[in-house]
């Protein structure tokens, strides 16, 4: 499993990923705030497996 997200989409995703799941436990927006764990995920990770079909990658080339 190759990385094939970069810096500002990871840092992107986790706090969209935070906010979500902090206005969840607030009761701001109810359980679909529980979404915020994929961003979460992808973000921590560094790999979106939505991006593989496309060919996607915000991540730097390894040289």
């Amino acid at each position: 499993m190759n990385a094939n997200v970069g810096s500002i989409d990871r840092a992107i995703r986790i706090v969209i990923g935070l906010a979500l799941i902090g206005a969840a436990l607030a009761g701001v927006i109810g359980a679909w705030g529980w979404l915020g764990v994929v961003p979460l995920a992808t973000g921590l990770f560094r790999f979106c497996p939505a991006y593989l079909p496309f060919g996607i990658r915000t991540c730097a080339a390894k040289k």
